[in-house]
């Protein structure tokens, strides 16, 4: 399916438990003088206008990423996260929004690599356009990330960070997802891998989570936020989750002294709330 844009969500809720966590990831990676990869199965446009075209339509960065942009009392945690965005909108009005590639361009080192894919041919575009300036380390595919990154695993400097986000529009994406993941262990067990997943009534996000638990691997981590209770009509998205293999060992906790403030922050009703789930061998 190509209908999905993701401009449409760009700074929701969703993007903000994503893009924070991704954040910390590469701060993790950032921590030994080493070179890494940050390899992104659907990379979107990289880089989002919030006060025009698609994402002002249903304006919902307003029930995400606004509601942290004056808070005085932020987390520690959540500060490098918001420093990306402020950077953005250095006159402090907030206009533009950061997807995941300019989010890792921005922490990753100068000898690291990102390596972006991109099947929408509009949104493929934009992406290059976005990062035309950078082309010595970011190479941009518009082509099926599910299928693209196993020629890159493991990656030649044996470190990496792979996020995986796709739409799931088409229910055979949650499918995909668990193969991509088994496939990318069998090639790269040590490397990290970060899943977003919505939380959805249907089936198939209800069993997504209990089938990645069962993956061939050492340890992970599963995190959800709820902001607000599931609709009565059983449509709609209420919250989203992070599954990520090969966790750092400090993230846990981390999340677990940020998650109350985060969802108290995004929370729309009572049926707000978080979940922390970690599995170590």
């Amino acid at each position: 399916m190509l209908s999905y844009r993701h401009a449409f969500h760009a700074g929701n809720h969703a993007d903000v438990l994503k893009h924070f966590i991704q954040v910390l990831l590469l701060q993790h990676l950032n921590q030994k003088d080493k070179p890494y990869w940050y390899i992104d199965t659907h990379a979107g446009a990289g880089l989002y206008a919030l006060t025009e075209g698609y994402a002002a339509k249903n304006a919902e960065f307003q029930n995400g990423i606004a509601k942290l942009w004056n808070r005085p009392d932020l987390p520690s945690a959540l500060h490098d996260y918001m420093q990306v965005v402020r950077d953005l909108n250095p006159d402090g009005e907030l206009r533009f929004y950061p997807g995941s590639p300019y989010c890792a361009e921005q922490l990753i080192p100068a000898n690291g690599k990102l390596r972006l894919f991109e099947l929408h041919p509009s949104d493929s575009r934009i992406l290059e356009q976005n990062f035309s300036h950078l082309q010595r380390r970011v190479q941009i595919k518009s082509s099926d990330g599910f299928e693209g990154i196993k020629a890159l695993l493991p990656p030649p400097p044996r470190r990496a960070l792979v996020m995986i986000d796709p739409p799931y529009e088409d229910k055979r994406d949650y499918q995909h997802v668990e193969h991509a993941l088994r496939e990318g262990l069998k090639r790269f067990a040590t490397g990290v891998y970060a899943l977003w997943y919505p939380l959805l009534q249907r089936e198939e996000a209800r069993e997504l989570p209990r089938r990645l638990k069962k993956l061939p691997v050492d340890s992970w981590l599963n995190v959800t936020l709820t902001v607000q209770g599931p609709s009565s009509d059983g449509f709609g998205m209420h919250g989203s989750g992070m599954f990520i293999l090969n966790p750092p060992w400090t993230l846990a906790d981390t999340l677990k002294q940020t998650l109350p403030w985060l969802t108290d922050a995004l929370r729309l009703d009572r049926g707000a709330g978080f979940t922390l789930d970690l599995h170590e061998n």
